[in-house]
């Protein structure tokens, strides 16, 4: 369990990319950087002809079979959901341009997308619409067929009866290849694994002029082989297709790896599998793949856990430490990711750009008929354009609210792997798993409120709490705290900033307390008076004057952004909600010292998000 924590912390600094590089991160970053840019080519070429088709105006059958084109690819890479909006695209393109049998082309292959997503009564549902578009008798049969395999889930003879029944109707290739597919499936839930098999061959043999489709096929059988207890056939089937693998992509060489290693594993062949797993892994590193090579040092970990070698597991634990920065620098999914994000934002605002064009040339028409309404017409559109650049505004304020109050996360995250770090080093694992544990937890509440604004007090409180149980781990022979809410206060009515507390509870910690010898107090007060909300953080540390003196520049600039950040967050919701947030820093006089931080909020009993 507790290297699993140590992993998935790790993965989830894919955001974070350190200044710093060691030789074997620019020799891993260098490997994978003319892979992970060809690929990125490959795999954004479609999208980029969809933009293509919208910007220079083709008619809307063009543009949907585009679209088409686009969903085909994202289901090949089981992205349904994306594949299933654009084929809606794609429908009401084709609605649009009232081409019934293009609308039933395009609903029965929704159906299928919506039964990868067991969406079964929407994917019945598109079957009935294609259904009452076609005018083809044969088409008809088929698709009534596939309604009624889809009613009878729960009866594999009864599924088999109308796949069977389609077969025999369809001649066209890959529709065959699909109802072998289809048995297949059928065949495994009623546990015959040999039918499967005969029929994914079935399926094999009509798609034989196809290498990905064949490639997909072969995978089924060898899973097939494992059901049927046929390892070593399932081994060498497994062991083909990393072959052929090479010839797709290099993630599918190491999935495939990955499956060849888990059948080798389960023949008990411990070393070869574990070889394989390696070259997976080290294939993914190599090609910029991070959550292909987490998955392998997954399952290489649980190996070795499994074998009682920790210190195989700590190893190539570290191994993925030490490579984790230009692993996440030069991953090819994640460009892709961001890539696409870009090009569907484009796509979106070429759609927005192009309905507008239509608009215009309707008002235009409307322009010879009656000047008045052009007149009604264009002050409609003045409004909009107005509402539209406020709405852009609020947002771009949202945004850059969500923006700084997530700055100070990678700074959170790398001094708790230091303290990781350290509790490794001194062969504290009891230490490092309850600081991950509860790490963790802080993590995950922090994440699921992100995209809040406000939350209640309750929720803040509880996670300053867990923020303070952290650092005090780290520092418990320099402070003590405590908390402290008025009893009149109803904390789960009352909704406050979201993280905005835990900054100034940081500087106390790390620029006061921190350098103060003997043990500090830190105290968070929260108070209600004069129709406000008072959070004040007090402590009794070096105070703000001695720790100016003792900081370095680095220190010096870092404490300063963090304090720029609490003020243009309180500039942003004080703009966004009209409110009157403040913010008040003292520092303490005479014998005295410390530093003593008051945040004022309007009394607010509904959450504004």
């Amino acid at each position: 369990m507790f290297l699993k924590y140590i992993i998935i912390l790790l993965f989830g600094l894919s955001t974070v990319i350190c200044q710093a590089q060691t030789p074997v991160s620019k020799e891993v970053e260098q490997k994978s950087k003319g892979k992970a840019s060809k690929e990125q080519v490959s795999g954004s070429s479609v999208l980029m002809e969809v933009s293509k088709a919208i910007e220079e105006g083709r008619s809307d059958e063009e543009v949907a079979q585009s679209y088409e084109k686009l969903a085909k690819e994202l289901a090949d890479k089981k992205e349904y959901a994306k594949a299933e909006d654009y084929l809606t695209r794609a429908k009401k393109l084709y609605e649009k341009a009232k081409n019934k049998e293009k609308i039933a082309a395009v609903d029965r292959e929704l159906a299928k997308v919506q039964e990868a997503q067991n969406k079964t009564s929407a994917a019945i549902s598109s079957l009935n619409f294609a259904r009452r578009n076609t005018s083809s008798k044969k088409q008809q049969k088929i698709d009534d067929h596939n309604i009624s395999r889809l009613s009878n889930q729960g009866s594999p003879q009864t599924q088999a009866y109308y796949i069977q029944q389609n077969l025999d109707l369809v001649t066209e290739p890959e529709e065959r290849a699909l109802g072998y597919q289809q048995l297949a499936e059928v065949n495994m839930k009623m546990d015959n694994a040999p039918e499967a098999i005969k029929n994914l061959e079935r399926a094999l043999v009509t798609v034989k002029d196809q290498p990905e489709e064949a490639f997909k096929i072969k995978k089924g059988i060898a899973s097939a082989l494992v059901a049927d207890n046929q390892t070593e056939k399932a081994i060498e089937v497994n062991k083909q297709l990393v072959a052929e693998a090479r010839n797709v992509n290099t993630r599918a060489e190491v999935q495939q790896l990955q499956t060849l290693s888990n059948a080798l594993l389960e023949a008990n062949k411990k070393e070869e599998g574990i070889k394989t797993l390696k070259e997976a892994y080290e294939l993914a590193i190599d090609n910029g793949q991070t959550i292909d090579a987490k998955n392998s040092l997954e399952l290489l970990v649980q190996q070795y856990k499994k074998d009682k070698q920790p210190q195989k597991a700590l190893e190539v634990y570290a191994d993925f430490m030490n490579k984790l920065e230009p692993l996440v620098r030069a991953d090819s999914t994640l460009i892709d990711e961001k890539f696409f994000q870009v090009q569907e934002d484009k796509i979106l605002q070429l759609e927005k750009e192009r309905e507008l064009k239509d608009a215009l040339i309707v008002k235009q028409n409307k322009f010879n008929y009656v000047l008045s309404g052009v007149v009604v017409l264009i002050f409609i559109f003045l409004l909009f354009i107005a509402k539209a650049l406020y709405s852009i505004k609020k947002k771009n304020k949202r945004i850059a609210l969500q923006s700084l109050r997530r700055e100070m996360n990678p700074h959170f995250i790398f001094n708790s792997l230091n303290s990781v770090n350290q509790f490794i080093a001194q062969n504290n694992e009891l230490e490092a798993n309850k600081y991950l544990s509860s790490y963790s937890k802080l993590m995950r509440n922090i994440m699921e409120n992100s995209n809040k604004d406000f939350i209640s007090l309750t929720t803040e409180i509880e996670q300053m709490k867990e923020y303070l149980d952290l650092e005090y781990m780290r520092f418990h022979d320099k402070f003590e705290y405590k908390i402290e809410v008025d009893e009149g206060i109803d904390s789960d009515a009352l909704f406050i900033p979201n993280m905005l507390i835990q900054p100034q509870l940081e500087n106390a910690i790390w620029h006061g307390l921190r350098y103060k010898e003997g043990i500090g107090l830190l105290t968070l007060k929260v108070v209600q008076g004069n129709n406000c909300l008072y959070a004040i953080v007090e402590d009794n540390g070096i105070g703000l004057t001695r720790s100016k003196e003792l900081k370095t520049k680095h220190q010096r600039e870092h404490n300063s952004r963090g304090l720029t950040n609490t003020y243009e967050r309180i500039n942003l919701l004080n703009s966004l909600y009209s409110t009157n947030i403040s913010i008040d820093i003292t520092e303490k006089e005479g014998e005295e010292t410390g530093v003593i931080v008051s945040l004022r909020f309007p009394i607010m009993n509904k959450n504004k998000q």
